[in-house]
């Protein structure tokens, strides 16, 4: 009888837990809201033309606010706006082609109204070397910084490209 009461209690709970589960966007570990598949949507408008090496989109895709500090205190390295055009022209000069895959983490409230989104990428390109075209390969966390446009759902990014 305890057995049969155990059982019945515990397929309760099962049920009743199942309501409670979280629904992630797929392939993310981000959970599924409109708010978060709007800011994964637009990401998702980065990383195609980072792929296509379109910088004239990623320009558009860009908060004219645009800072890097290059993640050190040397201010050399850093990279605003006005820089950004010509440094994205210079490292996609370098390049051949590209695949660029995003594992997003975490999308999330900052200082500001910014919204921090965070993930893991795994860049190919293909490069010219001496001995004919390599391909390459990094992975690595990045945290894109986002924006909201003032008219209407859009985003620009503010840092992180």
């Amino acid at each position: 009888m305890r057995l049969g009461l155990a059982l019945m209690l515990c397929a309760l709970v099962g049920i009743a837990s199942v309501g409670c589960v979280t629904r992630y966007i797929v392939n993310t570990d981000v959970e599924d809201t409109d708010a978060n598949r709007r800011v994964i949507d637009f990401c998702e408008k980065y990383r195609r033309a980072v792929e296509a090496r379109n910088v004239p989109v990623l320009l558009q895709l860009a908060d004219p606010r645009y800072y890097e500090d290059g993640g050190n205190a040397d201010a050399q390295d850093d990279l605003d706006y006005a820089g950004l055009r010509e440094y994205l022209e210079a490292k996609f000069k370098e390049t051949r082609s590209i695949r660029y895959e995003i594992r997003y983490r975490r999308v999330g409230k900052g200082q500001r109204d910014v919204i921090n989104v965070d993930y893991t990428y795994t860049a190919s390109f293909k490069i010219p070397t001496p001995t004919g075209p390599a391909w390459r390969r990094k992975v690595a966390e990045n945290r894109l910084e986002l924006v909201p446009v003032k008219e209407g759902d859009g985003f620009l990014i503010l840092s992180g490209m």
